[in-house]
């Protein structure tokens, strides 16, 4: 670490010294003097064009030029230089100040909300278009409670694309960097042969081959960022006449990766192998089990014939960019369309705006399950014979090596989106240079959405044979299980779900003297929500659904669906109508066996803004803004859950209080300050509660409502060019975003509350018996609620700190620009349990880039390298959950009077955790030629 800030103090010293010698050699005349001011910005934030230094608003605002500059290329870039952003690639999901969305439930909405283009999407990846297609991303932190009021609760990220020009443009870009990974891409824009319109149209293809992180099963492929992507897109712009104008995009998109993109591989879990999560028990006997000391399997089959120590050895363990894997990730998108148009009447002193797009697209997601697994293809279990089996004289449990059947333990998920929807906005705004200026507007917003996830144990033959059921289940279909499709799926869940917005919102802004301005702003939203669900969850040989095949010598199927601590809502049980956002019972199809349950429900809220500006001078302007936050309530369905019990989240509110400074001096350096402080209510945090005893169940995933967090800090970006050619781009943020209030909760990963830094409510009691409802498997002891007061918000790093220093020497044929930059972000926690499992260390990186540009501006040559170290960065914080095996011996000392009843004793081995990485050492050089 000395060694490395060493070398940013030298990198300073270096580009000042560059930068005297180049500033004597402009003064000689030899070169071409550069400008020694900062580039006024203009944004939209407040959807009307105003300098970035004029809006009372906290901004972190990326141009195309800006990206090209400071090697932003990606939106985890996009994090390094805005203060309390954080994404997660693999879930596709962002936080910012501490607020964010920490699950892909779609029934859930985000807490920062994108707008592509005036059109809102519940996806961050459109910010990470390259340069060639965006003109602008701006990100807007705090709530956005007027103008940008759908679930803005934590802000809203602007995306604003490069629009058609009224000359001729025409441009290039290649690029190649290592990993075999290549960018294609172009532009064209211009006239068209109708008087008054104007056209762009864009391509871009992105391929690369060679994961970042290497697959050591043989002939299995490596991941992380192995993609080929294509997008497509058109733009209509119409000027019809002077009073009325017009624009359109039509956009296509289609991938087809293997294990890149969102939702594939980037993470690492360093623990040894096991039989299971105790957090979610398994309905397989997967691979794991044959790892373990003492079972007695034969015949194991290893992928690819690698030895069966080596296959039981988590490569992640010596090298987290390395992994092993019988089933590769694939990513697909397809049928992508998205749609995005303006309309703008011009009157005299106010202009009307129309607004209007949407988007169609269909995701595919597939991997292992889970995600670390031993390699481990087959196995047979041994055959059990209690004492008596075979009569009087056995008197002594028998074990026979190979007697039992054989598992195949490959098993796969199969995740999908299928996403529809639409936007509409009309608004009124003035746009007289008078003291009073105003907007008001009204906004609908339709989505339909399916969400179905399934489970498949690849290959197993005698899948969907025999389905049986526990005692007492299948009572709603008869007592007869309905069989499998020949699916050989394992839990298939379908959600359906549709959600509209409606909202009405206006803002006035009134400067009632040439220094001071106050702003006033109201939005009234309702949110519906309704849908339904259907579920069959099946169990294949695993102990933990209340039988262990040992002792029965062939492979079983039992049908789960109908066992009502499993899956909820049957007349009679929890989790029916009467259930909050319940409006049905659960009903099974004797058919399919599938049970379904109805959800419904609306939420509304006022939100608004408050806030005073004071301009004492032209080049300073301070503000307070007090801001209403609100985010709509959902239903925890789909991915993960059983119609669970307890399915409804109660709706966010958030009240926001923020000054900022705005300042140049001088015109060489600007410096933008904000001190926040929120008063959070509601933070929807998704929770797994582990099951108890007495009984076969699931692990059930609800959102658990934190009732009151607090969120503030200091926040701070600056521009400093203190002599032609240098410029210092400096960001620090100090994020305090904790738990006040909340209670009750039991951490998955320890739920008796031993781990050190627990916060148990009450003594560590034993259970009185290992049926005992909340009893811990494990250690007999009953499981603990935690008090949650002091602990941080997921995703929210303390510090964070971003520095770029880039100088230009110019010389008669062009110029040459040397940047680079220097990240440092704080450890963060993944969960609302800060543990040291939860925990993703701190990290720093080096990136450089070197960039020539000709004197007519026809070419750029860009050579880069990021993470110049080769260092181990983190999205956000890790996860966690306890691993579990059986004891040897087959549960020798229970009662085994029953076999068919017989369970494996399990055994805690400990606390796995996963970390999201960021990309290794990447380089490469991009070219872009500019025809005119």
């Amino acid at each position: 670490m000395k060694f490395k800030f060493s070398l940013l103090a030298t990198s300073a010293v270096a580009a000042a010294s560059f930068a005297a010698a180049a500033h004597a050699q402009t003064a000689s005349g030899t070169a071409a003097a550069a400008s020694n001011t900062i580039e006024e910005l203009v944004v939209t934030a407040e959807k009307r064009q105003q300098n970035l230094q004029d809006v009372p608003v906290a901004i972190s605002a990326f141009t195309s030029e800006k990206r090209d500059l400071i090697g932003v290329n990606t939106i985890t870039d996009m994090t390094n230089f805005t203060p309390g952003l954080e994404y997660n690639v693999q879930n596709d999901r962002n936080t910012l100040r501490g607020v964010g969305r920490n699950t892909n439930v779609h029934a859930a909405q985000g807490s920062v909300a994108q707008y592509s283009d005036g059109i809102y999407t519940s996806s961050t990846v459109e910010a990470g278009k390259t340069p060639l297609f965006v003109d602008r991303v701006e990100v807007l932190r705090g709530p956005q409670g007027t103008l940008y009021g759908r679930n803005s609760i934590g802000g809203a990220i602007n995306i604003i694309s490069k629009r058609p020009t009224d000359d001729w443009y025409a441009e290039v870009r290649g690029q190649y960097q290592n990993y075999d990974h290549s960018i294609l891409e172009g532009a064209i824009s211009g006239p068209t042969f109708i008087p008054g319109v104007d056209f762009r149209f864009g391509a871009n293809w992105e391929k690369q081959t060679e994961g970042w992180y290497k697959n050591t099963v043989p002939g299995m492929p490596s991941e992380g960022n192995v993609i080929d992507t294509k997008y497509v897109e058109g733009q209509l712009k119409f000027k019809f006449n002077d009073r009325f104008d017009g624009w359109m995009k039509l956009a296509w998109a289609d991938w087809h990766n293997d294990g890149g993109g969102p939702g594939s591989r980037n993470s690492y879990s360093p623990a040894p192998y096991a039989n299971f999560e105790v957090a979610n028990p398994p309905q397989v006997m997967n691979a794991g089990y044959a790892c373990l000391p003492g079972t007695g399997v034969t015949n194991v089959a290893t992928a690819g014939g690698i030895p069966l120590a080596q296959a039981c050895t988590n490569p992640s363990a010596s090298d987290p960019r390395k992994f092993a894997s019988d089933v590769p990730y694939q990513v697909k998108l397809t049928g992508t369309m998205i749609f995005a148009s303006e309309w703008t009447y011009h009157f005299d002193n106010m202009d009307l705006k129309y607004i209007a797009g949407g988007t169609h697209y269909h995701y595919f997601l597939t991997g292992p399950q889970p995600v670390e697994t031993a390699p481990i293809i087959s196995y047979t279990l041994p055959r059990v014979l209690p004492a008596g089996t075979l009569g009087a004289t056995q008197t002594s449990t028998l074990v026979i090596p190979g007697g039992g059947p054989t598992v195949n333990p490959r098993y796969a998920f199969n995740y999908q989106e299928q996403e529809n929807w639409i936007s509409h906005e009309i608004n009124l705004a003035s746009t007289d240079k008078g003291p009073f200026q105003w907007i008001a507007g009204l906004y609908y917003y339709g989505e339909e959405y399916r969400q179905p996830v399934y489970t498949t144990l690849m290959d197993q033959p005698s899948l969907g044979l025999n389905i049986s059921s526990l005692a007492g289940a299948c009572a709603f279909t008869g007592g007869a299980c309905p069989n499998l499709a020949g699916d050989n799926r394992i839990y298939d869940d379908r959600p359906h779900m549709q959600i509209t917005s409606k909202a009405a919102f206006g803002q006035i802004d009134w400067q009632f003297t040439p220094q001071w301005k106050t702003t006033l702003g109201l939005r009234y939203t309702r949110d519906d929500m309704k849908g339904e669900e259907s579920v069959r969850v099946l169990c294949f040989d695993a102990s933990a659904c209340g039988v262990a095949p040992e002792f029965l010598g062939s492979n079983f199927v039992l049908d789960l669906t109908q066992v009502p601590t499993v899956v909820s809502g049957y007349p009679g049980f929890p989790g029916g109508v009467g259930t909050p956002g319940v409006s049905s019972n659960t009903k099974v199809d004797p058919a399919t066996g599938f049970a379904s349950r109805t959800y419904k429900d609306h939420w509304s809220a006022t939100t608004g803004t408050f806030g005073l500006q004071w301009d004492p001078e032209p080049d300073t302007m301070a503000y307070f803004r007090y801001s209403r936050g609100y985010k709509a309530g959902g239903f925890r369905v789909g991915i993960d859950t059983t119609l669970g019990a307890a399915p409804e989240t109660q709706p966010e509110h958030l009240d926001s209080f923020e000054v900022g400074l705005k300042k140049e001096f001088g015109r060489t350096l600007q410096a933008n300050l904000a001190v926040f402080r929120y008063n959070y209510q509601n933070d929807q945090v998704p929770i797994t509660i582990i099951p108890t005893g007495g009984g076969t169940a699931l692990g059930q995933s609800i959102f658990f409502n934190i009732p009151k967090a607090i969120s503030q800090g200091v926040e701070l970006e600056t521009t400093w060019q203190p002599i032609n050619n240098l410029q210092v781009l400096f960001n620090y943020s100090y994020l305090d975003a904790h738990i006040t209030r909340g209670s009750g909760v039991v951490d998955p990963a320890d739920p008796t509350a031993v781990a050190p830094g627990a916060k148990p409510l009450g003594a560590l009691t034993a259970c009185p018996t290992l049926t005992t409802p909340g009893c811990d498997v494990f250690t007999g002891d009953l499981q603990r609620g935690q008090n949650l007061s002091g602990g941080n918000l997921p995703n929210a790093p303390k510090n964070k700190v971003a520095v770029n220093v880039n100088y230009t020497w110019d010389f008669a044929p062009g110029s040459l620009i040397g940047s680079v930059s220097y990240i440092w972000r704080d450890k963060q926690y993944g969960s609302i349990f800060n543990r040291s499992y939860y925990q993703a260390p701190s990290y720093d990186q080096w990136d450089a880039r070197l960039s020539w540009k000709d004197r007519n501006n026809k070419y750029t040559v860009i050579a880069f390298v990021k993470n110049i170290f080769n260092d181990l960065g983190y999205e956000g914080g890790a996860a966690a959950a306890r691993q579990a095996g059986f004891t040897p011996g087959y549960a020798l000392g229970l009662p085994l009077s029953n076999p068919a009843s017989a369970v494996a004793v399990p055994v805690n081995e400990g606390i796995a955790s996963t970390y999201l990485l960021t990309p290794p050492r990447t380089f490469g050089v991009e070219l872009q030629y500019r025809f005119f």
